[in-house]
């Protein structure tokens, strides 16, 4: 029994030595070509240990191999895909017998790791290209937590990466991870375990460290605390909360996240932004849980520059696209700094003014990015210099095709409601709107909606347009639709129609000779139009259509107790310019709103023409003139043959005018007089024209007689 105990103690002490010796005496030669070779095989790589390679077996095991490299993959560049300077890794023998596994370290000084994407594949699959495809797993057969997942014991010690550096390139960019430095805690697998770290992306510095309550917790499927955070210049991000007890994977817990530039952001994301002043702060506070498939958020603060709101938003995963569905709630939301800048050569009027139609290609990529039904409610909405009050819109994108509908708009003292829809299906882009607003205060909306200040009261509008193109000008000239528009108690702003009148009128009391003829339509003009005239009326109303982008209306009828007013023109918006003509009639008769619309009276074309920055309007003399033209050619032709031409010049300035053939012109009294209010205006005219050029032939004939040597 003593020989047997002794041998044992021997053969124990023979092995530990042969431990201790034979790494010492064995050749590195013996054990680095198996080494590689076995790493080579399950690689499907070249590895190499070009370096020292050491081998301890007591009291632990540990190897330290130094230079290793791993090869790149056929078709990639010449560069290792992994090398390292060295690394460690030591095993507590002892604990293994009992099935735990004690892993004293772990380092890696040094790795380098390129990574590689080309049209054909990446250098960071390392299966056999000759190997027939694994066979895909069963539907539902994947991880599942759930109780024995983990039936092991392990700790760690010392686990580092020391200096690693990880590149990426595509073949259009290039990306780079520098000075990486991690470090893991993990006592065992029943205690937290702590990672933190530093690197530099592309040479923005960043810290992160992550805790997790215990790795068989959460493997076990029981409710695992979790705490994340990610800080640096470009953003703060952090979560504090939970993996809940379950078998999938899921979190739930606080979230705060600051990022102080998105410009910046978004350059360092390869993606840099336009330039401009917007897009800058974001924050946001709240809740956040989901799973690997679907994200659910509840923010209970958030700002985005100057905007500031709350709100909730869910997003599903699992499709082929995300599909976004939620609510924001905005006390006010300006989107004048998030408008594209007015493109073009051509700069609008000085002081402001309508810029013209951009011809630059606008995208529509991002309807395509997710599906979404979201909400949004805003206190007070500014576009452009649109304000809008208590809106609530409601956004629906569907494959690329946007439906939005301000389900409830408060508009300078009106209410409406407004659906547009816009369509990226096809390649040209297709466009709608339908609208339809009532109580509108018209000079505030139309002075801020298209810069146009001489319109006031209170009226309603419907609108129904449709256009396509991928363009603000393209869009414009295939703009087509209809609309309607009534307007009650108010003023036309900026001519005076009942002084125009007034003041042709009295031109026409006047018995003219050069000077009055020349004069008049500067002297109405000047006395009738101007910032402070205006024309009140009682109702304005009339339809319009729209083709190609030209907007006509024919049909246009203004009310107003002393007035009332045709008209009809178009306005051309690809080109920006406009022709209209109005047609005020003076009336006898106060008889408001519901009076007739066919009285007898002085009619005074009034005509507007120009562009949108620079609209002239006054007397239309041509409408005039080709009426008296008319007039006299068509006596000459076949009117009545007994009738002079001042005769037949005075008809057609009485048509011109409104007064038609009057048959109830004034006689010579007693005294061979005629009532001086009886005085027909347009004869009074045509008197003094025609009497200055019967004179002025007397006075030629008499300069001829006088030099006439008989």
């Amino acid at each position: 029994m003593k020989r047997l105990g002794l041998f044992l103690l021997v053969l124990v002490v023979l092995v530990i030595g042969a431990a201790f010796i034979l790494p010492a005496v064995i050749p590195a030669s013996a054990y680095r070509d198996r080494v590689e070779a076995a790493a080579g095989d399950a690689l499907n790589r070249p590895v190499q240990l070009a370096g020292d390679v050491s081998l301890t077996i007591l009291p632990r095991v540990q190897v330290v191999a130094r230079d290793v490299t791993i090869a790149n993959a056929e078709g990639f560049s010449d560069e290792p895909f992994a090398q390292m300077g060295e690394m460690r890794v030591g095993l507590e023998l002892i604990p293994l017998l009992s099935r735990r596994v004690e892993i004293t370290e772990f380092v890696l000084i040094d790795p380098v790791i390129r990574l590689e994407q080309r049209r054909g594949g990446n250098n960071w699959t390392f299966a056999d290209p000759d190997a027939a495809p694994a066979p895909a797993a069963p539907a539902g057969d994947g991880f599942v937590r759930q109780p024995g997942a983990l039936p092991i014991d392990a700790s760690f010690g010392d686990v580092r990466i020391e200096n690693a550096s990880i590149f990426y390139s595509d073949g259009s960019q290039s990306r780079e991870i520098t000075g990486l430095d991690l470090a893991i805690a993990l006592p065992s697998l029943d205690a937290p375990t702590a990672i933190d770290g530093s690197l530099s992306a592309d040479g923005e510095a960043m810290t992160f460290d992550a805790e997790l309550g215990s790795i068989r917790d959460f493997f076990e499927g029981r409710a695992t605390p979790l705490t994340l955070s990610l800080g640096g210049n470009l953003v703060d991000v952090s979560f504090d909360g939970e993996i809940p007890a379950s078998e999938d994977i899921e979190f739930a817990g606080d979230f705060s996240a600051d990022i102080p530039s998105i410009r910046a952001l978004a350059a360092f994301a390869g993606s840099p932004l336009p330039p401009g002043e917007n897009l800058q702060r974001f924050a946001a506070q709240g809740r956040i849980e989901g799973t690997t498939s679907r994200l659910g958020l509840t923010a209970r603060s958030i700002r985005f520059d100057e905007i500031r709101g709350s709100g909730n938003l869910a997003a599903d995963l699992s499709g082929s696209r995300p599909r976004l569905t939620g609510r924001l709630d905005l006390d006010e939301l300006n989107v004048n700094p998030y408008l594209p800048a007015p493109a073009g050569d051509a700069a609008p009027a000085a002081g402001g003014g309508i810029p013209p139609w951009s011809e630059e290609a606008i995208d529509f990529a991002g309807l395509g990015i997710a599906d979404a039904d979201l909400s949004l409610n805003v206190g007070r909405l500014l576009v452009r210099d649109i304000e809008v009050t208590d809106a609530a819109l409601r956004a629906v994108v569907d494959n690329r095709r946007l439906q939005a509908v301000l389900e409830r708009i408060s508009l300078y003292e009106g209410q409406g409601n407004v659906t547009i829809v816009a369509n990226a299906r096809t390649a040209t882009p297709s466009f709608s709107l339908d609208a339809s607003l009532a109580g509108l205060d018209a000079l505030p909306f139309l002075d801020a909606a298209a810069g146009f200040d001489r319109l006031a009261g209170t009226g309603a509008m419907t609108l129904s347009l449709a256009t396509s193109g991928n363009s603000q000008a393209a869009m414009m000239r295939n703009l087509g639709g209809n609309g309607e528009f009534n307007f009650a108690d108010g003023a036309i702003v900026g001519i005076n129609i009942a002084e125009t009148i007034r003041n042709v009128s009295g031109f026409l009391d006047r018995s003219g000779g050069a000077q009055a003829a020349d004069t008049s339509e500067d002297d109405s003009e000047q006395a009738s139009v101007g910032e402070r005239q205006e024309t009140d009326f009682s109702s304005l109303g009339g339809t319009f259509a729209i083709a190609n982008g030209r907007l006509t209306n024919n049909d246009l009828l203004m009310l107003s107790p002393l007035l009332r007013v045709e008209g009809q023109g178009w306005v051309d918006l690809p080109s920006q310019t406009l022709d209209y003509r109005l047609r005020p009639r003076a009336v006898a008769s106060i008889e408001g709103q519901g009076g007739s619309t066919d009285l007898q009276g002085i009619v005074v074309p009034i005509r507007f023409r120009g562009d949108f920055n620079n609209v002239g309007y006054g007397v239309d003399t041509e409408a005039v003139t080709r009426a008296l033209l008319q007039g006299a050619l068509s006596n000459a032709i076949g009117g009545d043959r007994n009738q002079s031409p001042e005769d037949a010049a005075r008809d057609a300035l009485r048509n011109a005018l409104g007064l038609g053939n009057r048959n109830d012109e004034a006689t010579d009294g007693e005294e061979g007089q005629t009532d001086e209010e009886e005085v027909d205006p347009a004869e009074q005219l045509l008197r003094g024209l025609f009497n200055q050029r019967r004179d002025r032939s007397q006075s030629d004939e008499t300069d001829d007689n006088s030099g006439d040597p008989n």
